[in-house]
């Protein structure tokens, strides 16, 4: 088995994971973060099958669970999960962003990006530009703007009023970036103000937006699949059994072991005090708990 995909309820009380078999797992985070907790607080308290393939990617609005699989796009009323009550919505990729006006952005294998009214569940726009499938999206809300990561190798930012794209960089033909022997594919973005986080097969690199230029490159090993800001840090995962915490320099300051033997995805829960962790989970049945971020402190069991 591996976990593809996690997110947080709104409340921080839960954590939602997807898997490569279309399974999604619900794990209440107050039973096994409770003193009282048992081998049976760290195993789910609900498995429903979402999809026919892999559950790519989850992402939590206020009332809603939404799962991306090979083909089409569901949303699950957080309050009616344990009571297996679904609301279908129709679409056609599995990478995704939630935007502050109501909007769904989409991006995926016919190489666009699609926003979707969610009151209405139309699509109202489409951002051409990329030449391959598309791995994945970050916002800059206050700018507007949308980024999107290819395997096409190109970061691509969009104006979301007007559905152009602004600027275009192909990470790869940096010399201090490019590692032609894992490929040209962009497979995780973050940003914060006016920086950008970029990895894949080029190196995991700080950009800073204004300059379009690349600030540190950080020495990880491997292809980094999903990277964020914390902080003062950069926090990533990828091939290799650990968490790297990298300063902004470019420098690593520590790898935290994990289960997994490689890494998809990374999550943090900052809405809650009383659930704050971080979780992480690949190429396991596993998902890591982290209560404080230097070390693991149990594993839930898919």
């Amino acid at each position: 088995m591996s976990v593809f995909s996690q997110s947080f309820s709104p409340c921080g009380r839960f954590l939602a994971a997807g898997n490569n078999y279309g399974e999604i797992a619900v794990f209440s985070l107050s039973a096994a973060l409770s003193p009282d907790a048992t081998d049976m607080s760290q195993k789910p308290i609900l498995t429903f099958t979402a999809h026919e393939g892999p559950v790519f990617m989850l992402l939590s609005t206020d009332t809603h669970l939404l799962s991306a699989g090979n083909g089409e796009i569901s949303a699950w009323s957080w309050v009616e999960l344990t009571k297996r009550v679904g609301m279908n919505m129709h679409g056609h990729e599995f990478v995704y962003s939630w935007n502050n006006d109501n909007s769904l952005i989409v991006g995926g294998g016919d190489n666009n990006i699609h926003i979707m009214d969610m009151e209405t569940g139309i699509f109202k726009s489409v951002l051409q530009g990329h030449t391959d499938y598309i791995h994945c999206l970050a916002l800059k809300e206050r700018e507007g703007e949308i980024l999107s990561g290819g395997e096409d190798g190109a970061v691509r930012i969009w104006d979301s009023r007007t559905s152009q794209a602004v600027h275009c960089i192909e990470v790869f033909k940096y010399e201090e970036c490019t590692r032609p022997q894992f490929g040209k594919w962009i497979s995780c973005l973050a940003t914060d103000s006016d920086w950008m986080l970029c990895g894949g097969g080029p190196s995991l690199s700080l950009w800073h937006l204004r300059s379009m230029s690349p600030t540190s490159v950080f020495p990880l090993a491997g292809c980094q699949r999903d990277a964020m800001f914390y902080q003062d840090m950069i926090l990533a995962v990828g091939e290799g059994p650990h968490v790297s915490h990298c300063l902004l320099g470019g420098s690593v300051k520590a790898q935290i072991p994990c289960t997994s033997p490689s890494l998809n995805t990374l999550a943090l829960n900052l809405s809650s005090t009383e659930h704050r962790v971080m979780t992480v989970a690949g190429s396991s049945d596993q998902i890591d708990v982290f209560t404080n971020f230097s070390y693991r402190a149990f594993s839930l069991s898919f």
